[in-house]
């Protein structure tokens, strides 16, 4: 049986709203049109993906199976797509991303000045998609900040950089000179404990109760609001901190953690010339301090 991708966007609407008439809604169809379309899925796949009543719709165990395949498999038509459109647009557009606190202009800007009918982008990313970018086609090279999963990734090596933490300027922890990562086992992170495995082990092994992630928090500016009003800290690469001064937080060095790596990142199954010339200019390039024209 061939899988009917649009069938499988029906299917995952109703299973994010676990109603059909709000994913008849937000998907602009009627909601016969849809309750057909679930049918006639569940009658290819030969089971029942939904248990309907008058009140609620629930997942089946085969509709949370086929909830969990279908968001990769939907996610890799959508990024085949942007790759074939991508492929379409190579010979006068290349994209770049970064994440916050990186300057890539000398980089770009090289590359520009090489290749005059080149047009260049940028793309700002975050922790949550800087190698989602990749994948999907959005960006030809990334600059990404370890730890990331890097299966399907080519990355070279860039630059590494001291991490701090942001505290608010009334926080026992802010007139010190340099701080450990212990001193920061008690406290409240706001981002993804991932994203600092050496705070995650801390709190976990002290039982803090403080490793479990905490509710989405996606931008920098908002984990510094956070911050700044007092629910939280967040470690953050140097070069991250110094870029978002702001007058009511300050940063503390961490003395007993390693650095931030900062890498380039592509797909490892593309061939670009021009991702193997912006690689080595930026390699270069990271070796120097950035002087605005």
């Amino acid at each position: 049986m061939d899988v009917d991708l649009r069938k499988l966007r029906y299917f995952v609407a109703v299973a994010d709203h676990l109603h059909f008439g709000r994913a008849a809604a937000a998907l602009h169809i009627a909601q016969p049109v849809l309750s057909r379309q679930i049918r006639a899925l569940e009658h290819e796949l030969k089971t029942q993906l939904f248990d309907r009543t008058k009140r609620a719709t629930a997942l089946t165990r085969a509709g949370e199976q086929l909830l969990t395949d279908a968001r990769p498999l939907l996610a890799g038509a959508d990024a085949l797509q942007r790759r074939v459109q991508r492929a379409a647009l190579a010979a006068d557009r290349f994209t770049v991303g970064f994440m916050p606190g990186l300057i890539v202009t000398p980089a770009t800007r090289v590359l520009a000045a090489r290749h005059r009918d080149l047009t260049v982008d940028v793309l700002r990313t975050s922790w949550d998609d800087q190698t989602e970018v990749v994948h999907d086609g959005r960006v030809d090279v990334s600059y990404v900040r370890l730890p990331i999963d890097q299966n399907g990734l080519q990355i070279r090596p860039l630059l590494t950089e001291p991490r701090v933490a942001a505290v608010p300027l009334d926080h026992l922890l802010a007139a010190k000179d340099g701080i450990s990562i212990s001193d920061l086992a008690h406290e409240h992170l706001l981002q993804n404990p991932d994203a600092v495995p050496e705070w995650r082990d801390i709190a976990v092994e002290l039982r803090t109760g403080r490793g479990e992630p905490p509710p989405p928090i996606r931008t920098v500016e908002e984990k510094l609001e956070h911050v700044a009003a007092g629910r939280g800290l967040v470690v953050l690469p140097l070069s991250t901190a110094t870029y978002y001064t702001r007058p009511d937080i300050t940063w503390v060095p961490i003395d007993d953690i390693g650095p931030n790596h900062v890498c380039l990142a592509w797909d490892n199954t593309r061939t670009d010339p021009l991702i193997h010339e912006f690689t080595e200019i930026a390699t270069a390039q990271a070796q120097r301090p950035y002087t605005p024209a």
